[in-house]
C-alpha cells in the first residue's frame, strides 16, 4: 500500500472498487485540524468523475501499470488488433479505451497501452498524427482575413476544423489530445 504522498496527477488509483486515474491533486494544511489531500479522479470503466479527500499519510492502493508500446495493424469489430513489435504478439485491445482518438489511428501506427495483469487498462494515441485530407471544400480565394474554419475529412473517416487552405490532398498535423489542426505538413 502507498501513502497519499505518492499520489500524482496521472496516477491510477483503486477507489470504491473501480480503477481511476487522477486529474488533480491539491496538499492543504488548515490553521484548525490536520493536512490532506484533495484529489480528483475519473473512472476508467464507466468515465464517471470523482472527489474525494484524503487525510495525509493514509493508505491507498495505486495500481501498478506496465506500459508497452504496440503497433496498431487493424480494426476487428469492437476492438482494435495490435501486435508486439518484439514478440510479435497479437493483443485485442478494446476501442473505448481509446476514447475519442480512436477516431485518428489509422495501420502501423504506435499506441501506447498501460497493462495491469495482462490486462488492457489504458490506451494512448499517439499525440500528434500526420494524416492526409480526402475531402474539403474549397476555400474562397481572398477570404484570409479571418480566422474562419471549415469541415475537412481525413484518410481514417474523422472530420475535424481547418483553415481554409488547406485542401483535399493535403497532409496536416493533428494533436490527439484536442482533435484540432496544428498545421500543414510539406511533403
Amino acid at each position: 500500500m502507498a501513502s497519499t504522498s505518492d499520489i500524482k496527477v496521472g496516477s491510477v488509483i483503486r477507489y470504491n472498487g473501480e480503477l481511476c486515474i487522477v486529474s488533480d491533486k491539491q496538499h492543504t494544511m488548515p490553521g484548525k485540524g490536520g493536512a490532506f489531500y484533495q484529489v480528483k479522479m475519473k473512472s476508467i470503466q464507466t468515465g464517471r468523475s470523482y472527489e474525494n479527500r484524503f487525510r495525509s499519510g493514509e493508505s491507498v492502493d495505486i495500481a501498478r501499470l506496465v506500459y508497452t508500446e504496440l503497433q496498431y495493424i487493424y480494426e476487428e469489430g469492437e476492438h482494435f488488433v495490435c501486435m508486439n513489435q518484439e514478440t510479435y504478439e497479437q493483443i485485442h485491445i478494446p476501442k473505448a479505451l481509446f476514447g475519442d482518438n480512436a477516431r485518428f489511428l489509422k495501420e502501423s501506427m504506435i499506441v501506447k497501452i498501460g497493462f495491469e495483469s495482462d490486462q488492457p487498462i489504458i490506451a494512448e494515441a499517439p499525440t500528434f498524427v500526420e494524416l492526409l485530407v480526402t475531402y474539403s471544400e474549397p476555400g474562397i480565394k481572398g477570404d484570409t482575413a479571418t480566422n474562419t474554419l471549415k469541415p475537412a475529412t481525413l484518410e481514417t473517416g474523422a472530420e475535424i476544423k481547418v483553415p481554409l487552405f488547406v485542401n483535399e490532398g493535403d497532409k496536416i498535423k493533428i494533436d490527439t489530445r484536442t482533435g484540432e489542426y496544428m498545421e500543414r505538413v510539406k511533403d
